[in-house]
């Protein structure tokens, strides 16, 4: 039997929880703790598991991994985590699956130099189909540049920022922010579209998170891949791709 990847979470909000249902549901892992800023009095307990949920007020990411050794990290929390937690990953060669969409330039590079002696994957979007979906949009993009392009992304009435994803889809499609809509609406997990419009017809790739629990899958899609490869830094695309490239290779 395949030894299970000990994983460990950082992060526990809503999609934070979500993720962690999935990834203690799977076994290929095994989800040793989850790390969040709050203090030990509110911390909850993962519904029907002893799972720890550690603070990181109180204690310090190296301790967190002396004590309780991980193979990977999988981060739903912030952009101020990486460098909270990067040396020691780089030091104990830590397989990293960061989703954060508000990483700055410096925070990239950063992902980037620890991919010189680990595995780190950034994603804004984790989801599988989101990733398939920015595939399919360049490769048409590729074949008809001349078409207008429009993304629309929806989401929770209390996301303030525009969409990290709609923003990586724009950044793909080499378009300007002013080809971003964005509308806020009741309780939409995660809504985007990339419209394509041509003279005579047009286009529509759509992606709908219905659950976060599609974060979680994307995570354990994530880890299972970036397993399988060499050290260095990684896209989604990145995997997708390499996959692609061999069923392709298949087809006779």
């Amino acid at each position: 039997m395949t030894q299970k990847i000990r994983v460990g979470l950082v992060g526990y909000g809503k999609a934070g929880s979500a993720v962690a249902n999935v990834l203690s549901g799977d076994e290929r892992f095994d989800l040793r703790w989850i790390a969040r800023r709050s203090s030990s009095a509110e911390l909850p307990n993962l519904p029907g598991t002893t799972l720890p949920i550690v603070s990181l007020a109180e204690t310090s990411f190296a301790d967190l991994f002396e004590q309780q050794p991980v193979d990977a990290l999988v981060d739903f929390s912030s952009a101020e985590s990486l460098h909270g937690y990067g040396e020691a990953v780089r030091q104990r060669g830590i397989m990293l699956v960061s989703a954060i969409s508000a990483y700055s330039e410096s925070d990239l590079q950063y992902a980037r130099d620890l991919g010189k002696n680990t595995r780190v994957l950034c994603s804004p979007n984790i989801t599988l189909g989101i990733n398939f979906l920015i595939i399919a949009a360049k490769l048409l993009h590729k074949i008809a540049p001349f078409a207008d392009v429009e993304i629309v992304e929806q989401h929770f009435k209390q996301k303030p920022e525009v969409s990290g994803t709609a923003r990586k889809i724009a950044e793909t499609l080499e378009v300007g922010g002013e080809s971003i809509t964005s509308l806020r609406l009741g309780g939409i997990v995660g809504h985007h579209e990339v419209i394509f419009g041509f003279p005579h017809q047009t286009v529509r790739l759509t992606h709908e998170s219905i659950r976060r629990e599609a974060f979680g899958s994307g995570a354990a899609f994530a880890l299972a891949q970036l397993n399988k490869c060499a050290t260095g830094f990684y896209t989604f695309d990145d995997l997708l791709l390499h996959l692609m490239t061999e069923e392709l290779i298949r087809i006779p």
